[in-house]
Order: structure tokens, then C-alpha cells, then sequence
């Protein structure tokens, strides 16, 4: 059997988490609820009357997927912030944080938590993401090994 390429696995988490994110912030627009209402009211202008925090989780939600499904026409899959492992272990924390706030992102918001999860894992067995999308890591050749 082969080994399991953690950075694709966490790939489909957050794409899921994505799409899921974009269907909670178009739902919030017609159902404003913050999660923690019932605690307390003081994030109530967060969705009513403006829907901030649904626009933010909407553009965060675009951004997520389309950072981990990239298009050919926008020719982001070739860029360093693509391969960057980092920067997304730095960015869903806040797609993470405003998926949690809203009433419909709760779900989301833990994909993003378990995506960020296997892939920190990724970053610390030392695996890297491909310049094109979905592809294979080469091998690295060792003197005299023919691979």
C-alpha cells in the first residue's frame, strides 16, 4: 500500500469546509443568528442589521476554496502562496473563527479546525505541495538507486 499524502486529505477537508462556509453565509443573509445568542446579545450588530460577519464568511469561504482548488485561468496554482503550507496554517484559523461565530457555519467552522489539524501533521512529517494541483511529489533519486 502507499502512504497517505496528508496535505491532499486536509485539501478535501477544507474544500468541503469551504463550500459549506459559502452555503452558511448565503443562508445567514436570510436567517441572521450568532451562534453564542444565547449567552449573551452583544454580537447581534455583527448580523443584523448589517450582515458583516456574513460577508466575511462569504469572501473567506471564495478564498479558501479557491486557494485549495485552483484554476488554470487564474494561474494561482504555480505561486509560492499556493505551495505554502504555512500561510494556510496562518489563514483558516480566521476562516475558522468567523465560520464558528454564525449560527450556520458551526460545522465549518470544526472542518476547518480538523483540516488545519492533519495539516499541521503535513507540515511536521515534512511534506511539501506540488506546483500543480493533485500531482505527486517526485522522488528523490539516491546515488546509484534507479527510481
Amino acid at each position: 500500500m502507499g502512504k497517505l499524502i496528508k496535505n491532499h486529505w486536509a485539501r478535501l477537508i477544507v474544500l468541503t469546509a469551504a463550500l459549506y462556509q459559502i452555503a452558511a453565509a448565503l443562508e445567514g443573509f436570510f436567517w441572521p443568528k450568532i451562534f453564542w445568542d444565547f449567552l449573551t446579545t452583544n454580537l447581534d450588530p455583527a448580523v443584523r442589521p448589517i450582515p458583516i460577519l456574513q460577508v466575511i464568511n462569504l469572501l473567506l469561504g471564495i478564498l479558501a476554496f479557491a486557494w485549495e482548488w485552483p484554476l488554470p485561468l487564474l494561474s494561482f496554482a504555480k505561486t509560492a502562496m499556493h505551495r505554502s503550507i504555512e500561510a494556510r496554517l496562518a489563514v483558516y484559523p480566521l476562516a475558522s473563527l468567523s465560520a464558528l461565530l454564525l449560527y450556520q457555519g458551526t460545522n465549518p467552522g470544526i472542518y476547518y479546525l480538523i483540516g488545519m489539524g492533519v495539516y499541521f501533521w503535513a507540515y511536521s512529517e515534512g511534506e511539501i505541495v506540488c506546483p500543480e494541483p493533485w500531482a505527486l511529489p517526485r522522488r528523490r533519486r539516491v546515488n546509484g538507486d534507479k527510481v
